[in-house]
């Protein structure tokens, strides 16, 4: 249980919580453009400048949101697995044995090539198990994959 008190949680680049931002404004930005042709078209003008001051609340409701949940990601290096904890309403943990891994990769969308961030993904046998690290820098992400494959390789040898 000491050893469970000095972990170390690590957690995503701030960068990500700029990505998914900019994914918000662009959403709402979408939303404000619906929502004023479709205002415009019941209720003219006035309906326009609804539909757009509907867009503006929704988004900016959602911010709060947005920031929790990047907040909500970490993980955790053990001895002999990796921690992923996740979720703002319904918190998950997942517990991933180096031993266990079949392979990590490494993505990354155009968004978060823009941002220089990629994505860790881990795979195991089962596919519930699969876990993943948004928003890490493209280097570290890299050098992590690299890393979890080494101990990966290390632990599977010995079963």
């Amino acid at each position: 249980m000491a050893s469970d008190l000095a972990e170390v949680w690590l957690v995503p680049s701030p960068r990500l919580l700029v990505l998914r931002r900019w994914e918000l404004a662009v959403f709402g930005l979408v939303l404000a453009v619906v929502g004023a042709l479709v205002g415009a078209a019941v209720g003219g003008g006035v309906g326009a400048g609804v539909g757009i001051g509907v867009a503006v609340v929704v988004a900016a409701a959602a911010e709060p949101l947005v920031r929790r949940r990047v907040r909500a990601w970490g993980y955790t290096e053990r001895e002999d697995d990796l921690l992923v904890r996740r979720g703002v309403l319904f918190r998950r943990l997942s517990v991933v044995p180096y031993g266990r891994m079949q392979f990590v990769d490494v993505t990354a969308g155009p968004f978060e090539r823009a941002f220089g961030l990629a994505t860790v993904k881990m795979h195991t046998a089962a596919a519930a198990s699969d876990a993943r690290i948004p928003g890490l820098p493209e280097a570290v992400a890299n050098r992590f994959r690299d890393q979890l494959a080494r101990l990966g390789e290390a632990r599977a040898a010995g079963l």
